[in-house]
């Protein structure tokens, strides 16, 4: 009985913790949402403004009012992420501005993919075409700010800091070691030749197959080429003497990187905002008129006389967001969920108002059934109205699935697109849990095959040939799309397909996409083909109030935001685990995880 009532206390006083760490929880991100309403009313600029541009929060495509997406355990605040359409229309705002008189970019860490990137550094640059200058400083810059900074009027770094300027690089994880010690065997189907379908490969082998190295070895080239060519432009450096600078680590020493034009100067932070005062023409201890783009947001847009207001504008263009790796059912924070998306086309296709849609794709794939359920559903409103994709960072394998046959495809010159190709995995744990675990399992069965898929035991190979021939008919099918929706034919698809991926410059020449450009450009097409001049935006899916989706992270998904603060870079490493053991049998999906540094 003493042990009995030991447990009870011990349970009671477990669950007592967590219940009082859950209403912590609950009144910081109530408190941090609060706190972000008390100012929404419209900003009023003051003269001789600053525009302080500042990304190490990160950029995503759509902004969230999800204020457990970003909520720092450390802190106990949610900070929330910029939207790329927020910057670009901030950027194009200030530009027109006569109270902004440059921008202030803040080298804290840039945190965004790579075609994000590339529109905000165009957004810059257009920025800059109407005389103001752009000042950026940080205390230790790294290769991805660096490219974004480069556009800059002027370049400071702080003394003791430095610039990480030396190429770039994709590292795999492999598993196979480990899964042979654990006795784990990954059974793996891949379509007929699809040998750049390296996804698989992790699994299979203990380093990269001569197809997966050379399919990255372009890669990675086609986009440095892409980088030094924009910074060679900006900073009057030739594109071989950056490159000698990469091989030799030149700008590790910050008195190097002034020396070759890296950058214009080292100062400490006091010296830069001085500077920034020498611009404004103010006195040396006065306060800067900083705005933020959070802020900035909020300041009213001019509009000539006469000219319609954005909400008096029957006229819609619908803006459709998916992001995520692909799985059946509804979206969340790290998935593109097919029924989601769907029920997001099919409103924007049935709204009179709406004449045009864009689908704006961020996806590496994943189930071959949910992407074909979107496809199916891309293709009814083409059919009703224009339909235009506008790519992100990613939109490969399932992502290219779910865009290939759209009126017109967009896509960023570092977009990693393509990876037209399927696959399986199927893992088999019977001697992990039998000889590390003494598990043993036993059962009945109806029929010959109702055991296929188990985790307990291997396919029989009856039972292989026949997931095979599954995986060979969504890749024709797959081949099949493709092939309709960019007027070729199969035989041309295979050529670029097997599994290869492909940066949208290259996509661009083998006619897997139309055009290079950003959101805007692909809104912009859209309405050009809707025959609009005047028209507003809408978003789907469109968003849930603040109170839903507190109640819903509390009740579920905030698990992963916990897992992210305390795997930190390892949580990649999880998601990859993750995904064997719960997604679809039947995969498109982008070859691996690419982090490049």
């Amino acid at each position: 009985m003493k042990q009995f009532f030991k447990i009870v206390f011990a349970s009671m006083i477990g669950f007592g913790v967590t219940l009082f760490l859950g209403i912590i929880i609950i009144i910081g991100v109530v408190a941090a949402m609060s706190g972000g309403d008390k100012d929404e009313k419209n900003l009023e600029v003051k003269e001789n403004s600053v525009l302080h541009l500042d990304f190490s929060g990160g950029l995503v495509d759509r902004g969230s009012d999800n204020p457990f997406e970003t909520f720092d355990f450390n802190t106990m605040q949610s900070n929330k992420k910029l939207s790329l359409k927020e910057v670009l229309d901030n950027l194009k705002k200030a530009k027109a501005d006569d109270k902004i008189e440059g921008a202030f970019l803040d080298l804290k860490g840039v945190s965004m993919n790579m075609a994000n990137l590339d529109e905000v550094r165009e957004g810059l640059e257009d920025f800059k075409t109407s005389g103001k200058w752009i000042v950026a400083y940080g205390q230790d810059i790294s290769q991805g700010t660096y490219y974004l900074a480069s556009v800059a009027d002027q370049i400071y770094v702080y003394p003791e800091g430095g610039v990480e300027f030396n190429g770039l690089m994709s590292e795999i994880m492999f598993f196979k070691g480990m899964l042979e010690k654990l006795e784990v065997e990954v059974q793996i189907i891949r379509g007929k030749n699809n040998k750049f379908k390296s996804a698989v490969e992790p699994f299979m082998y203990d380093k990269m197959s001569d197809p997966n190295r050379e399919q990255l070895n372009k890669l990675l080239s086609t986009i440095w080429e892409n980088w030094t060519e924009k910074i060679s432009e900006s900073r009057g450096i030739t594109v071989a003497s950056l490159n000698e600078y990469a091989d030799s680590l030149r700008a590790f020493d910050p008195s190097n990187a002034i020396a070759y034009k890296l950058v214009d100067g080292l100062l400490f932070g006091d010296q830069v905002l001085d500077t920034l005062r020498a611009k404004l023409d103010v006195k040396t201890n006065d306060d800067i008129n900083f705005v933020s783009l959070s802020k900035y947001t909020r300041a009213p847009e001019k509009f000539e006389d006469g000219a319609p207001k954005p909400w008096e504008l029957k006229d819609k263009i619908a803006i459709i967001y998916g992001a995520g790796e692909i799985r059946s059912g509804k979206s969340d924070q790290q998935t593109m969920g097919s029924k989601t998306i769907v029920k997001a086309i099919r409103a924007a296709r049935e709204d009179s108002s709406i004449k045009a849609i864009v689908f704006r794709v961020n996806s590496p794939g994943g189930s071959a059934l949910a992407s074909d359920v979107m496809w199916r559903e891309t293709q009814l409103a083409k059919a009703a109205k224009p339909f235009v994709i506008s790519m992100g960072g990613l939109a490969a394998s399932g992502g290219y699935y779910v865009s290939a046959g759209a009126d017109r495809v967009f896509a960023g010159a570092n977009t990693i697109t393509g990876s037209i190709g399927v696959f399986g995995m199927i893992p088999n744990a019977k001697n992990m849990l039998n000889n590390k675990l003494g598990l043993t399992f036993d059962g009945v069965q109806t029929n010959a095959n109702s055991d296929i898929g188990m985790l307990t035991q291997p396919l029989t190979p009856f039972q292989y040939g026949k997931i095979q021939q599954s995986v060979e008919k969504v890749y024709d099918t797959f081949l099949g799309h493709v092939s309709e929706g960019r007027n070729m034919t199969k035989e041309e698809v295979d050529a670029i397909g097997q599994g290869r991926v492909w940066t949208g410059e290259d996509a661009l020449e083998l006619g897997l996409v139309d055009e290079l450009g950003g959101l805007n450009d692909a809104i912009a097409y859209a309405a050009e083909q809707a025959g609009l001049a005047n028209y507003r935006l809408k978003s789907f899916p469109e968003k849930k109030d603040a109170f839903q989706e507190l109640i819903k992270e509390i009740t579920g998904e905030s698990s992963n935001l916990f897992l992210r603060w305390k795997l930190g870079d390892f949580y990649s490493y999880y998601q990859t685990v993750d995904r064997l053991t719960n997604s679809e049998r039947i995969q498109a999906r982008i070859p691996y995880d690419i982090q490049i540094r």
